[in-house]
């Protein structure tokens, strides 16, 4: 039997606000289960490890994957980034809500895995308003070098071109519509 729970994969290309808007549904909306992904790159300023990201080891990531805890994982700029299944299932089953922020990679992963949790996915693609607000959001963030930078906006135009690949889009001009459109959806 399939969960009434509702699973929404957010992704998004690097610098559209998908940290903000989901911080922004963290803070509002409680109910919401909000899958934390493991990474192995070092926390940004800010960032709560448990919170934004569980920030563990590369042996004890390619350990998680080795013994198939994790959901989706992929490699970007020399990190590994992965969604633990187990939180993810829990929530699913309890009939929760569950919003995952993860990259186009790890959204096919959950699409194609995600009937295995009883529960189709909704995969929603946040958009920037423009291209030009994009590089300026990534060049203001100030905390990678220019070569991390451009690999990132390379990364944005596949990212971008794979829109299509999802349910829905939803435009990130404001924090506050966007993070009220994704409740809405995980609602539904």
């Amino acid at each position: 039997m399939t969960s009434s729970a509702r699973l929404v994969v957010l992704s998004g290309p690097s610098g559209v606000g998908k940290s903000s808007v989901v911080d922004r549904i963290r803070s509002g909306y409680p109910d919401v289960h909000m899958s934390v992904s493991v990474t192995t790159r070092a926390p940004r300023p800010g960032e709560i490890d448990g919170v934004h990201y569980r920030f563990i080891s590369r042996d004890d990531f390619e350990r998680m994957i080795d013994d198939g805890h994790l959901l989706e994982w992929a490699e970007f700029a020399g990190n590994l980034y992965g969604t633990p299944a187990a939180p993810v299932a829990e929530s699913v089953a309890q009939g929760r809500p569950v919003l995952m922020e993860i990259d186009l990679q790890g959204a096919r992963q959950v699409r194609a895995q995600s009937g295995a949790l009883g529960v189709e996915a909704l995969l929603v693609f946040l958009a920037p308003p423009s291209w030009d607000v994009l590089v300026r959001r990534l060049e203001g963030r100030g905390t990678e070098d220019p070569a991390v930078i451009a690999a990132r906006l390379e990364t944005a135009q596949v990212e971008l071109a794979a829109e299509g690949e999802f349910d829905v889009s939803v435009v990130n001009d404001d924090i506050d519509r966007a993070a009220g459109e994704i409740v809405a959806l995980l609602n539904g």
